[in-house]
């Protein structure tokens, strides 16, 4: 777990409390992101609260983590506010941490309550968030914006969403742009064996750890591999779970992609999936910063994605990976083949060892643990 911290003692002479709202259902990079988060802290002043049981609240308690969960009869169900003043004051947290539409939403109630200071962490844009939800989806957008302008201060995963917020009418003096990360290691993992997936170490490898919704476009590398010669076709293994399964297993049959495009479902072994890899891709068409990319970074494999978040704050371009513009094809297919190149010329692993040097000293965990804790002692005093 590493190194935990401690955060100052404020007026009273008794330890910050920090309460963090979250919904409970997120199984992506939002969850990872927060439960290796408040791994960092001491449990005695960082308390997570849910509004649903599930394996967000399961791991976080194995994790030791101190997790108390409102349970909601609907993702509508309003009751719990009074439940969460009540815990807040008895509690006497000093300070709220939201995260997501739906906890910056209640933070509203929360602050006007109890008097709470009040911050979030920007994982997504609030004018975005409840697109396509109908009437209701208009009612919390409008919601949303408001609660946005409402708080005391702000976490930016990406210094593109910072300056998001700005537009919004946010005050840049509380916005603190704090990337993600991770907890990197210093060896890497021990990859799995290629011959598991019918692969040998002369065939170009891919890995793309993504859950399989539209958003994330599969399609898009699908398309990119397609317009590859099929003697030189790399492979891609694709890492995770998601409602457009059967749909993608059909559009890879389509390009005439069965033989090259492995479906492995969740996986509790990515860093050896990256391990054995020579190339980590995105292709979002929307993302915050992600933590898929540090992981691989992590297994010193180097990276092509669309330019979404914060991937350039992350990417030397040409230098340890490559950022192409989003929903195009043609750029992806050529990032494929110069990176195909690279291996050919012995250069493409150089790519990785330095994005791994690069990356495990900017975005580590430990440092973003470090500087939220700095922020939240100017918050409160």
């Amino acid at each position: 777990m590493g190194t935990v911290f401690f955060m100052e003692k404020i007026k009273g002479g008794t330890a910050m409390k920090v309460l963090h709202l979250i919904s409970g259902g997120e199984t992506g990079g939002s969850k990872k992101h927060v439960i290796t988060l408040l791994e960092k802290f001491s449990k005695e002043e960082v308390t997570l609260a849910l509004m649903q049981e599930g394996a967000f609240a399961e791991e976080a308690r194995q994790k030791g983590i101190q997790t108390k969960v409102f349970s909601q009869s609907s993702r509508y169900d309003v009751s719990i506010l009074k439940k969460l003043v009540s815990f807040i004051k008895e509690e006497s947290f000093d300070i709220l941490h939201t995260h997501g539409p739906r906890a910056n939403l209640f933070g509203i109630y929360l602050k006007k309550k109890t008097g709470i200071r009040w911050v979030t962490t920007v994982h997504s844009d609030p004018s975005l968030d409840f697109v396509k939800s109908g009437v209701k989806g208009k009612v919390f957008t409008t919601l949303s914006m408001y609660a946005v302008k409402k708080m005391d201060g702000y976490f930016a995963v990406s210094e593109r969403f910072k300056q998001n917020l700005m537009k919004l009418g946010v005050s840049g003096e509380k916005i603190h742009t704090i990337y993600n990360g991770i907890d990197f290691t210093e060896t890497t993992a021990e990859p799995i064996s290629r011959s598991e997936f019918g692969l040998s170490d002369e065939d170009f490898v891919m890995a793309m750890v993504a859950r399989l919704h539209p958003i994330k476009g599969h399609t898009i590398v699908f398309d990119a591999m397609r317009s590859i010669e099929e003697e030189k076709r790399p492979h891609l293994l694709l890492v995770g779970d998601g409602p457009i399964k059967d749909e993608l297993m059909q559009e890879a049959a389509k390009r005439g992609l069965e033989s090259h495009v492995h479906f492995l479902g969740f996986r509790s072994d990515v860093d050896r999936i990256y391990a054995t890899s020579d190339l980590a891709l995105l292709a979002s068409y929307s993302e915050s910063f992600p933590l898929a990319l540090l992981e691989a970074a992590d297994q010193y494999v180097p990276l092509l994605t669309t330019d979404v978040g914060g991937v350039n704050e992350l990417i030397d371009r040409g230098e340890t990976g490559w950022i192409v513009p989003v929903g195009e094809a043609g750029p992806y297919a050529d990032a494929i083949g110069q990176a195909m190149e690279k291996k050919e010329k012995g250069e493409l692993k150089k790519m990785g060892e330095k994005l791994y040097v690069y990356a495990s000293s900017h975005f580590s965990l430990g440092n973003l643990a470090e500087r939220m804790k700095q922020i939240y002692d100017k918050i409160v005093t």
